[in-house]
């Protein structure tokens, strides 16, 4: 009994593991040319696209490629982006996203021939921070941890010194998608590419005060 308990936890826990995979994920505006290779998705970001909503510039635009899974409760999310970056606004990054007016976007923005960490974050208007580099690093590590109704947001180098650049609002207790984002609003497109994207599950922190409360 006991070993069929432990085979019966084996399969468990590797169908929880497939279920990470690229493979398993979804297509939000799928780009016409793209691949899963070596636990990293390589694409041809769709040209003149976007993720921005009203403010200003004016104008409403969601038709960029979006590769997600869907998450409930708190989690952290974590990729390694690097792209051939060619035009202004040019972008790569994590996002995470209940609906078409509420969204965070976060990663590397080329803007003036420079690197920028970008975050965008949106509920109903959009608005845009940037933190530019002096540097043009071949990759960048983005986080983001969601906990309860916020989201930070960090980067890294190395993948071992993360540093925050962001936090954010976004609602708690709704399923939240979460994936890899790139966009080309002025250009022919560029190539991206998403290495070792994973999601890790957190312990709900309200449950644990609850339960640390009812011992």
């Amino acid at each position: 009994m006991k070993r069929l308990i432990l085979s019966f936890c084996a399969v468990l826990m590797a169908e929880k593991t497939l279920s990470q995979t690229l493979e398993k994920m979804n297509w939000f505006n799928e780009p016409e040319k793209w691949e899963i290779k070596n636990n990293s998705l390589l694409m041809n970001v769709t040209p003149q696209s976007d993720y921005w909503r009203i403010s200003h510039y004016g104008f409403t635009v969601d038709d960029a490629p979006f590769y997600y899974t869907t998450y409930g409760g708190e989690f952290e999310a974590k990729v390694k982006i690097s792209g051939n970056y060619k035009t202004r606004f040019d972008q790569t990054g994590l996002m995470l996203r209940t609906d078409k007016e509420n969204y965070i976007k976060a990663g590397i923005e080329f803007v003036d021939g420079k690197y920028n960490l970008s975050t965008v974050v949106t509920h109903g208007t959009s608005d845009w921070s940037v933190i530019t580099l002096n540097t043009t690093p071949s990759a960048v590590w983005i986080k983001a941890v969601r906990r309860l109704d916020a989201v930070e947001i960090f980067y890294s180098f190395d993948d071992k010194n993360y540093t925050m650049m962001r936090n954010a609002y976004l609602q708690d207790n709704t399923p939240v998608m979460v994936g890899l984002m790139a966009a080309c609003p002025d250009g022919n497109g560029f190539t991206a590419a998403f290495e070792n994207f994973t999601v890790k599950h957190l312990p709900d922190q309200r449950r644990l005060k609850w339960l640390e409360n009812n011992k």
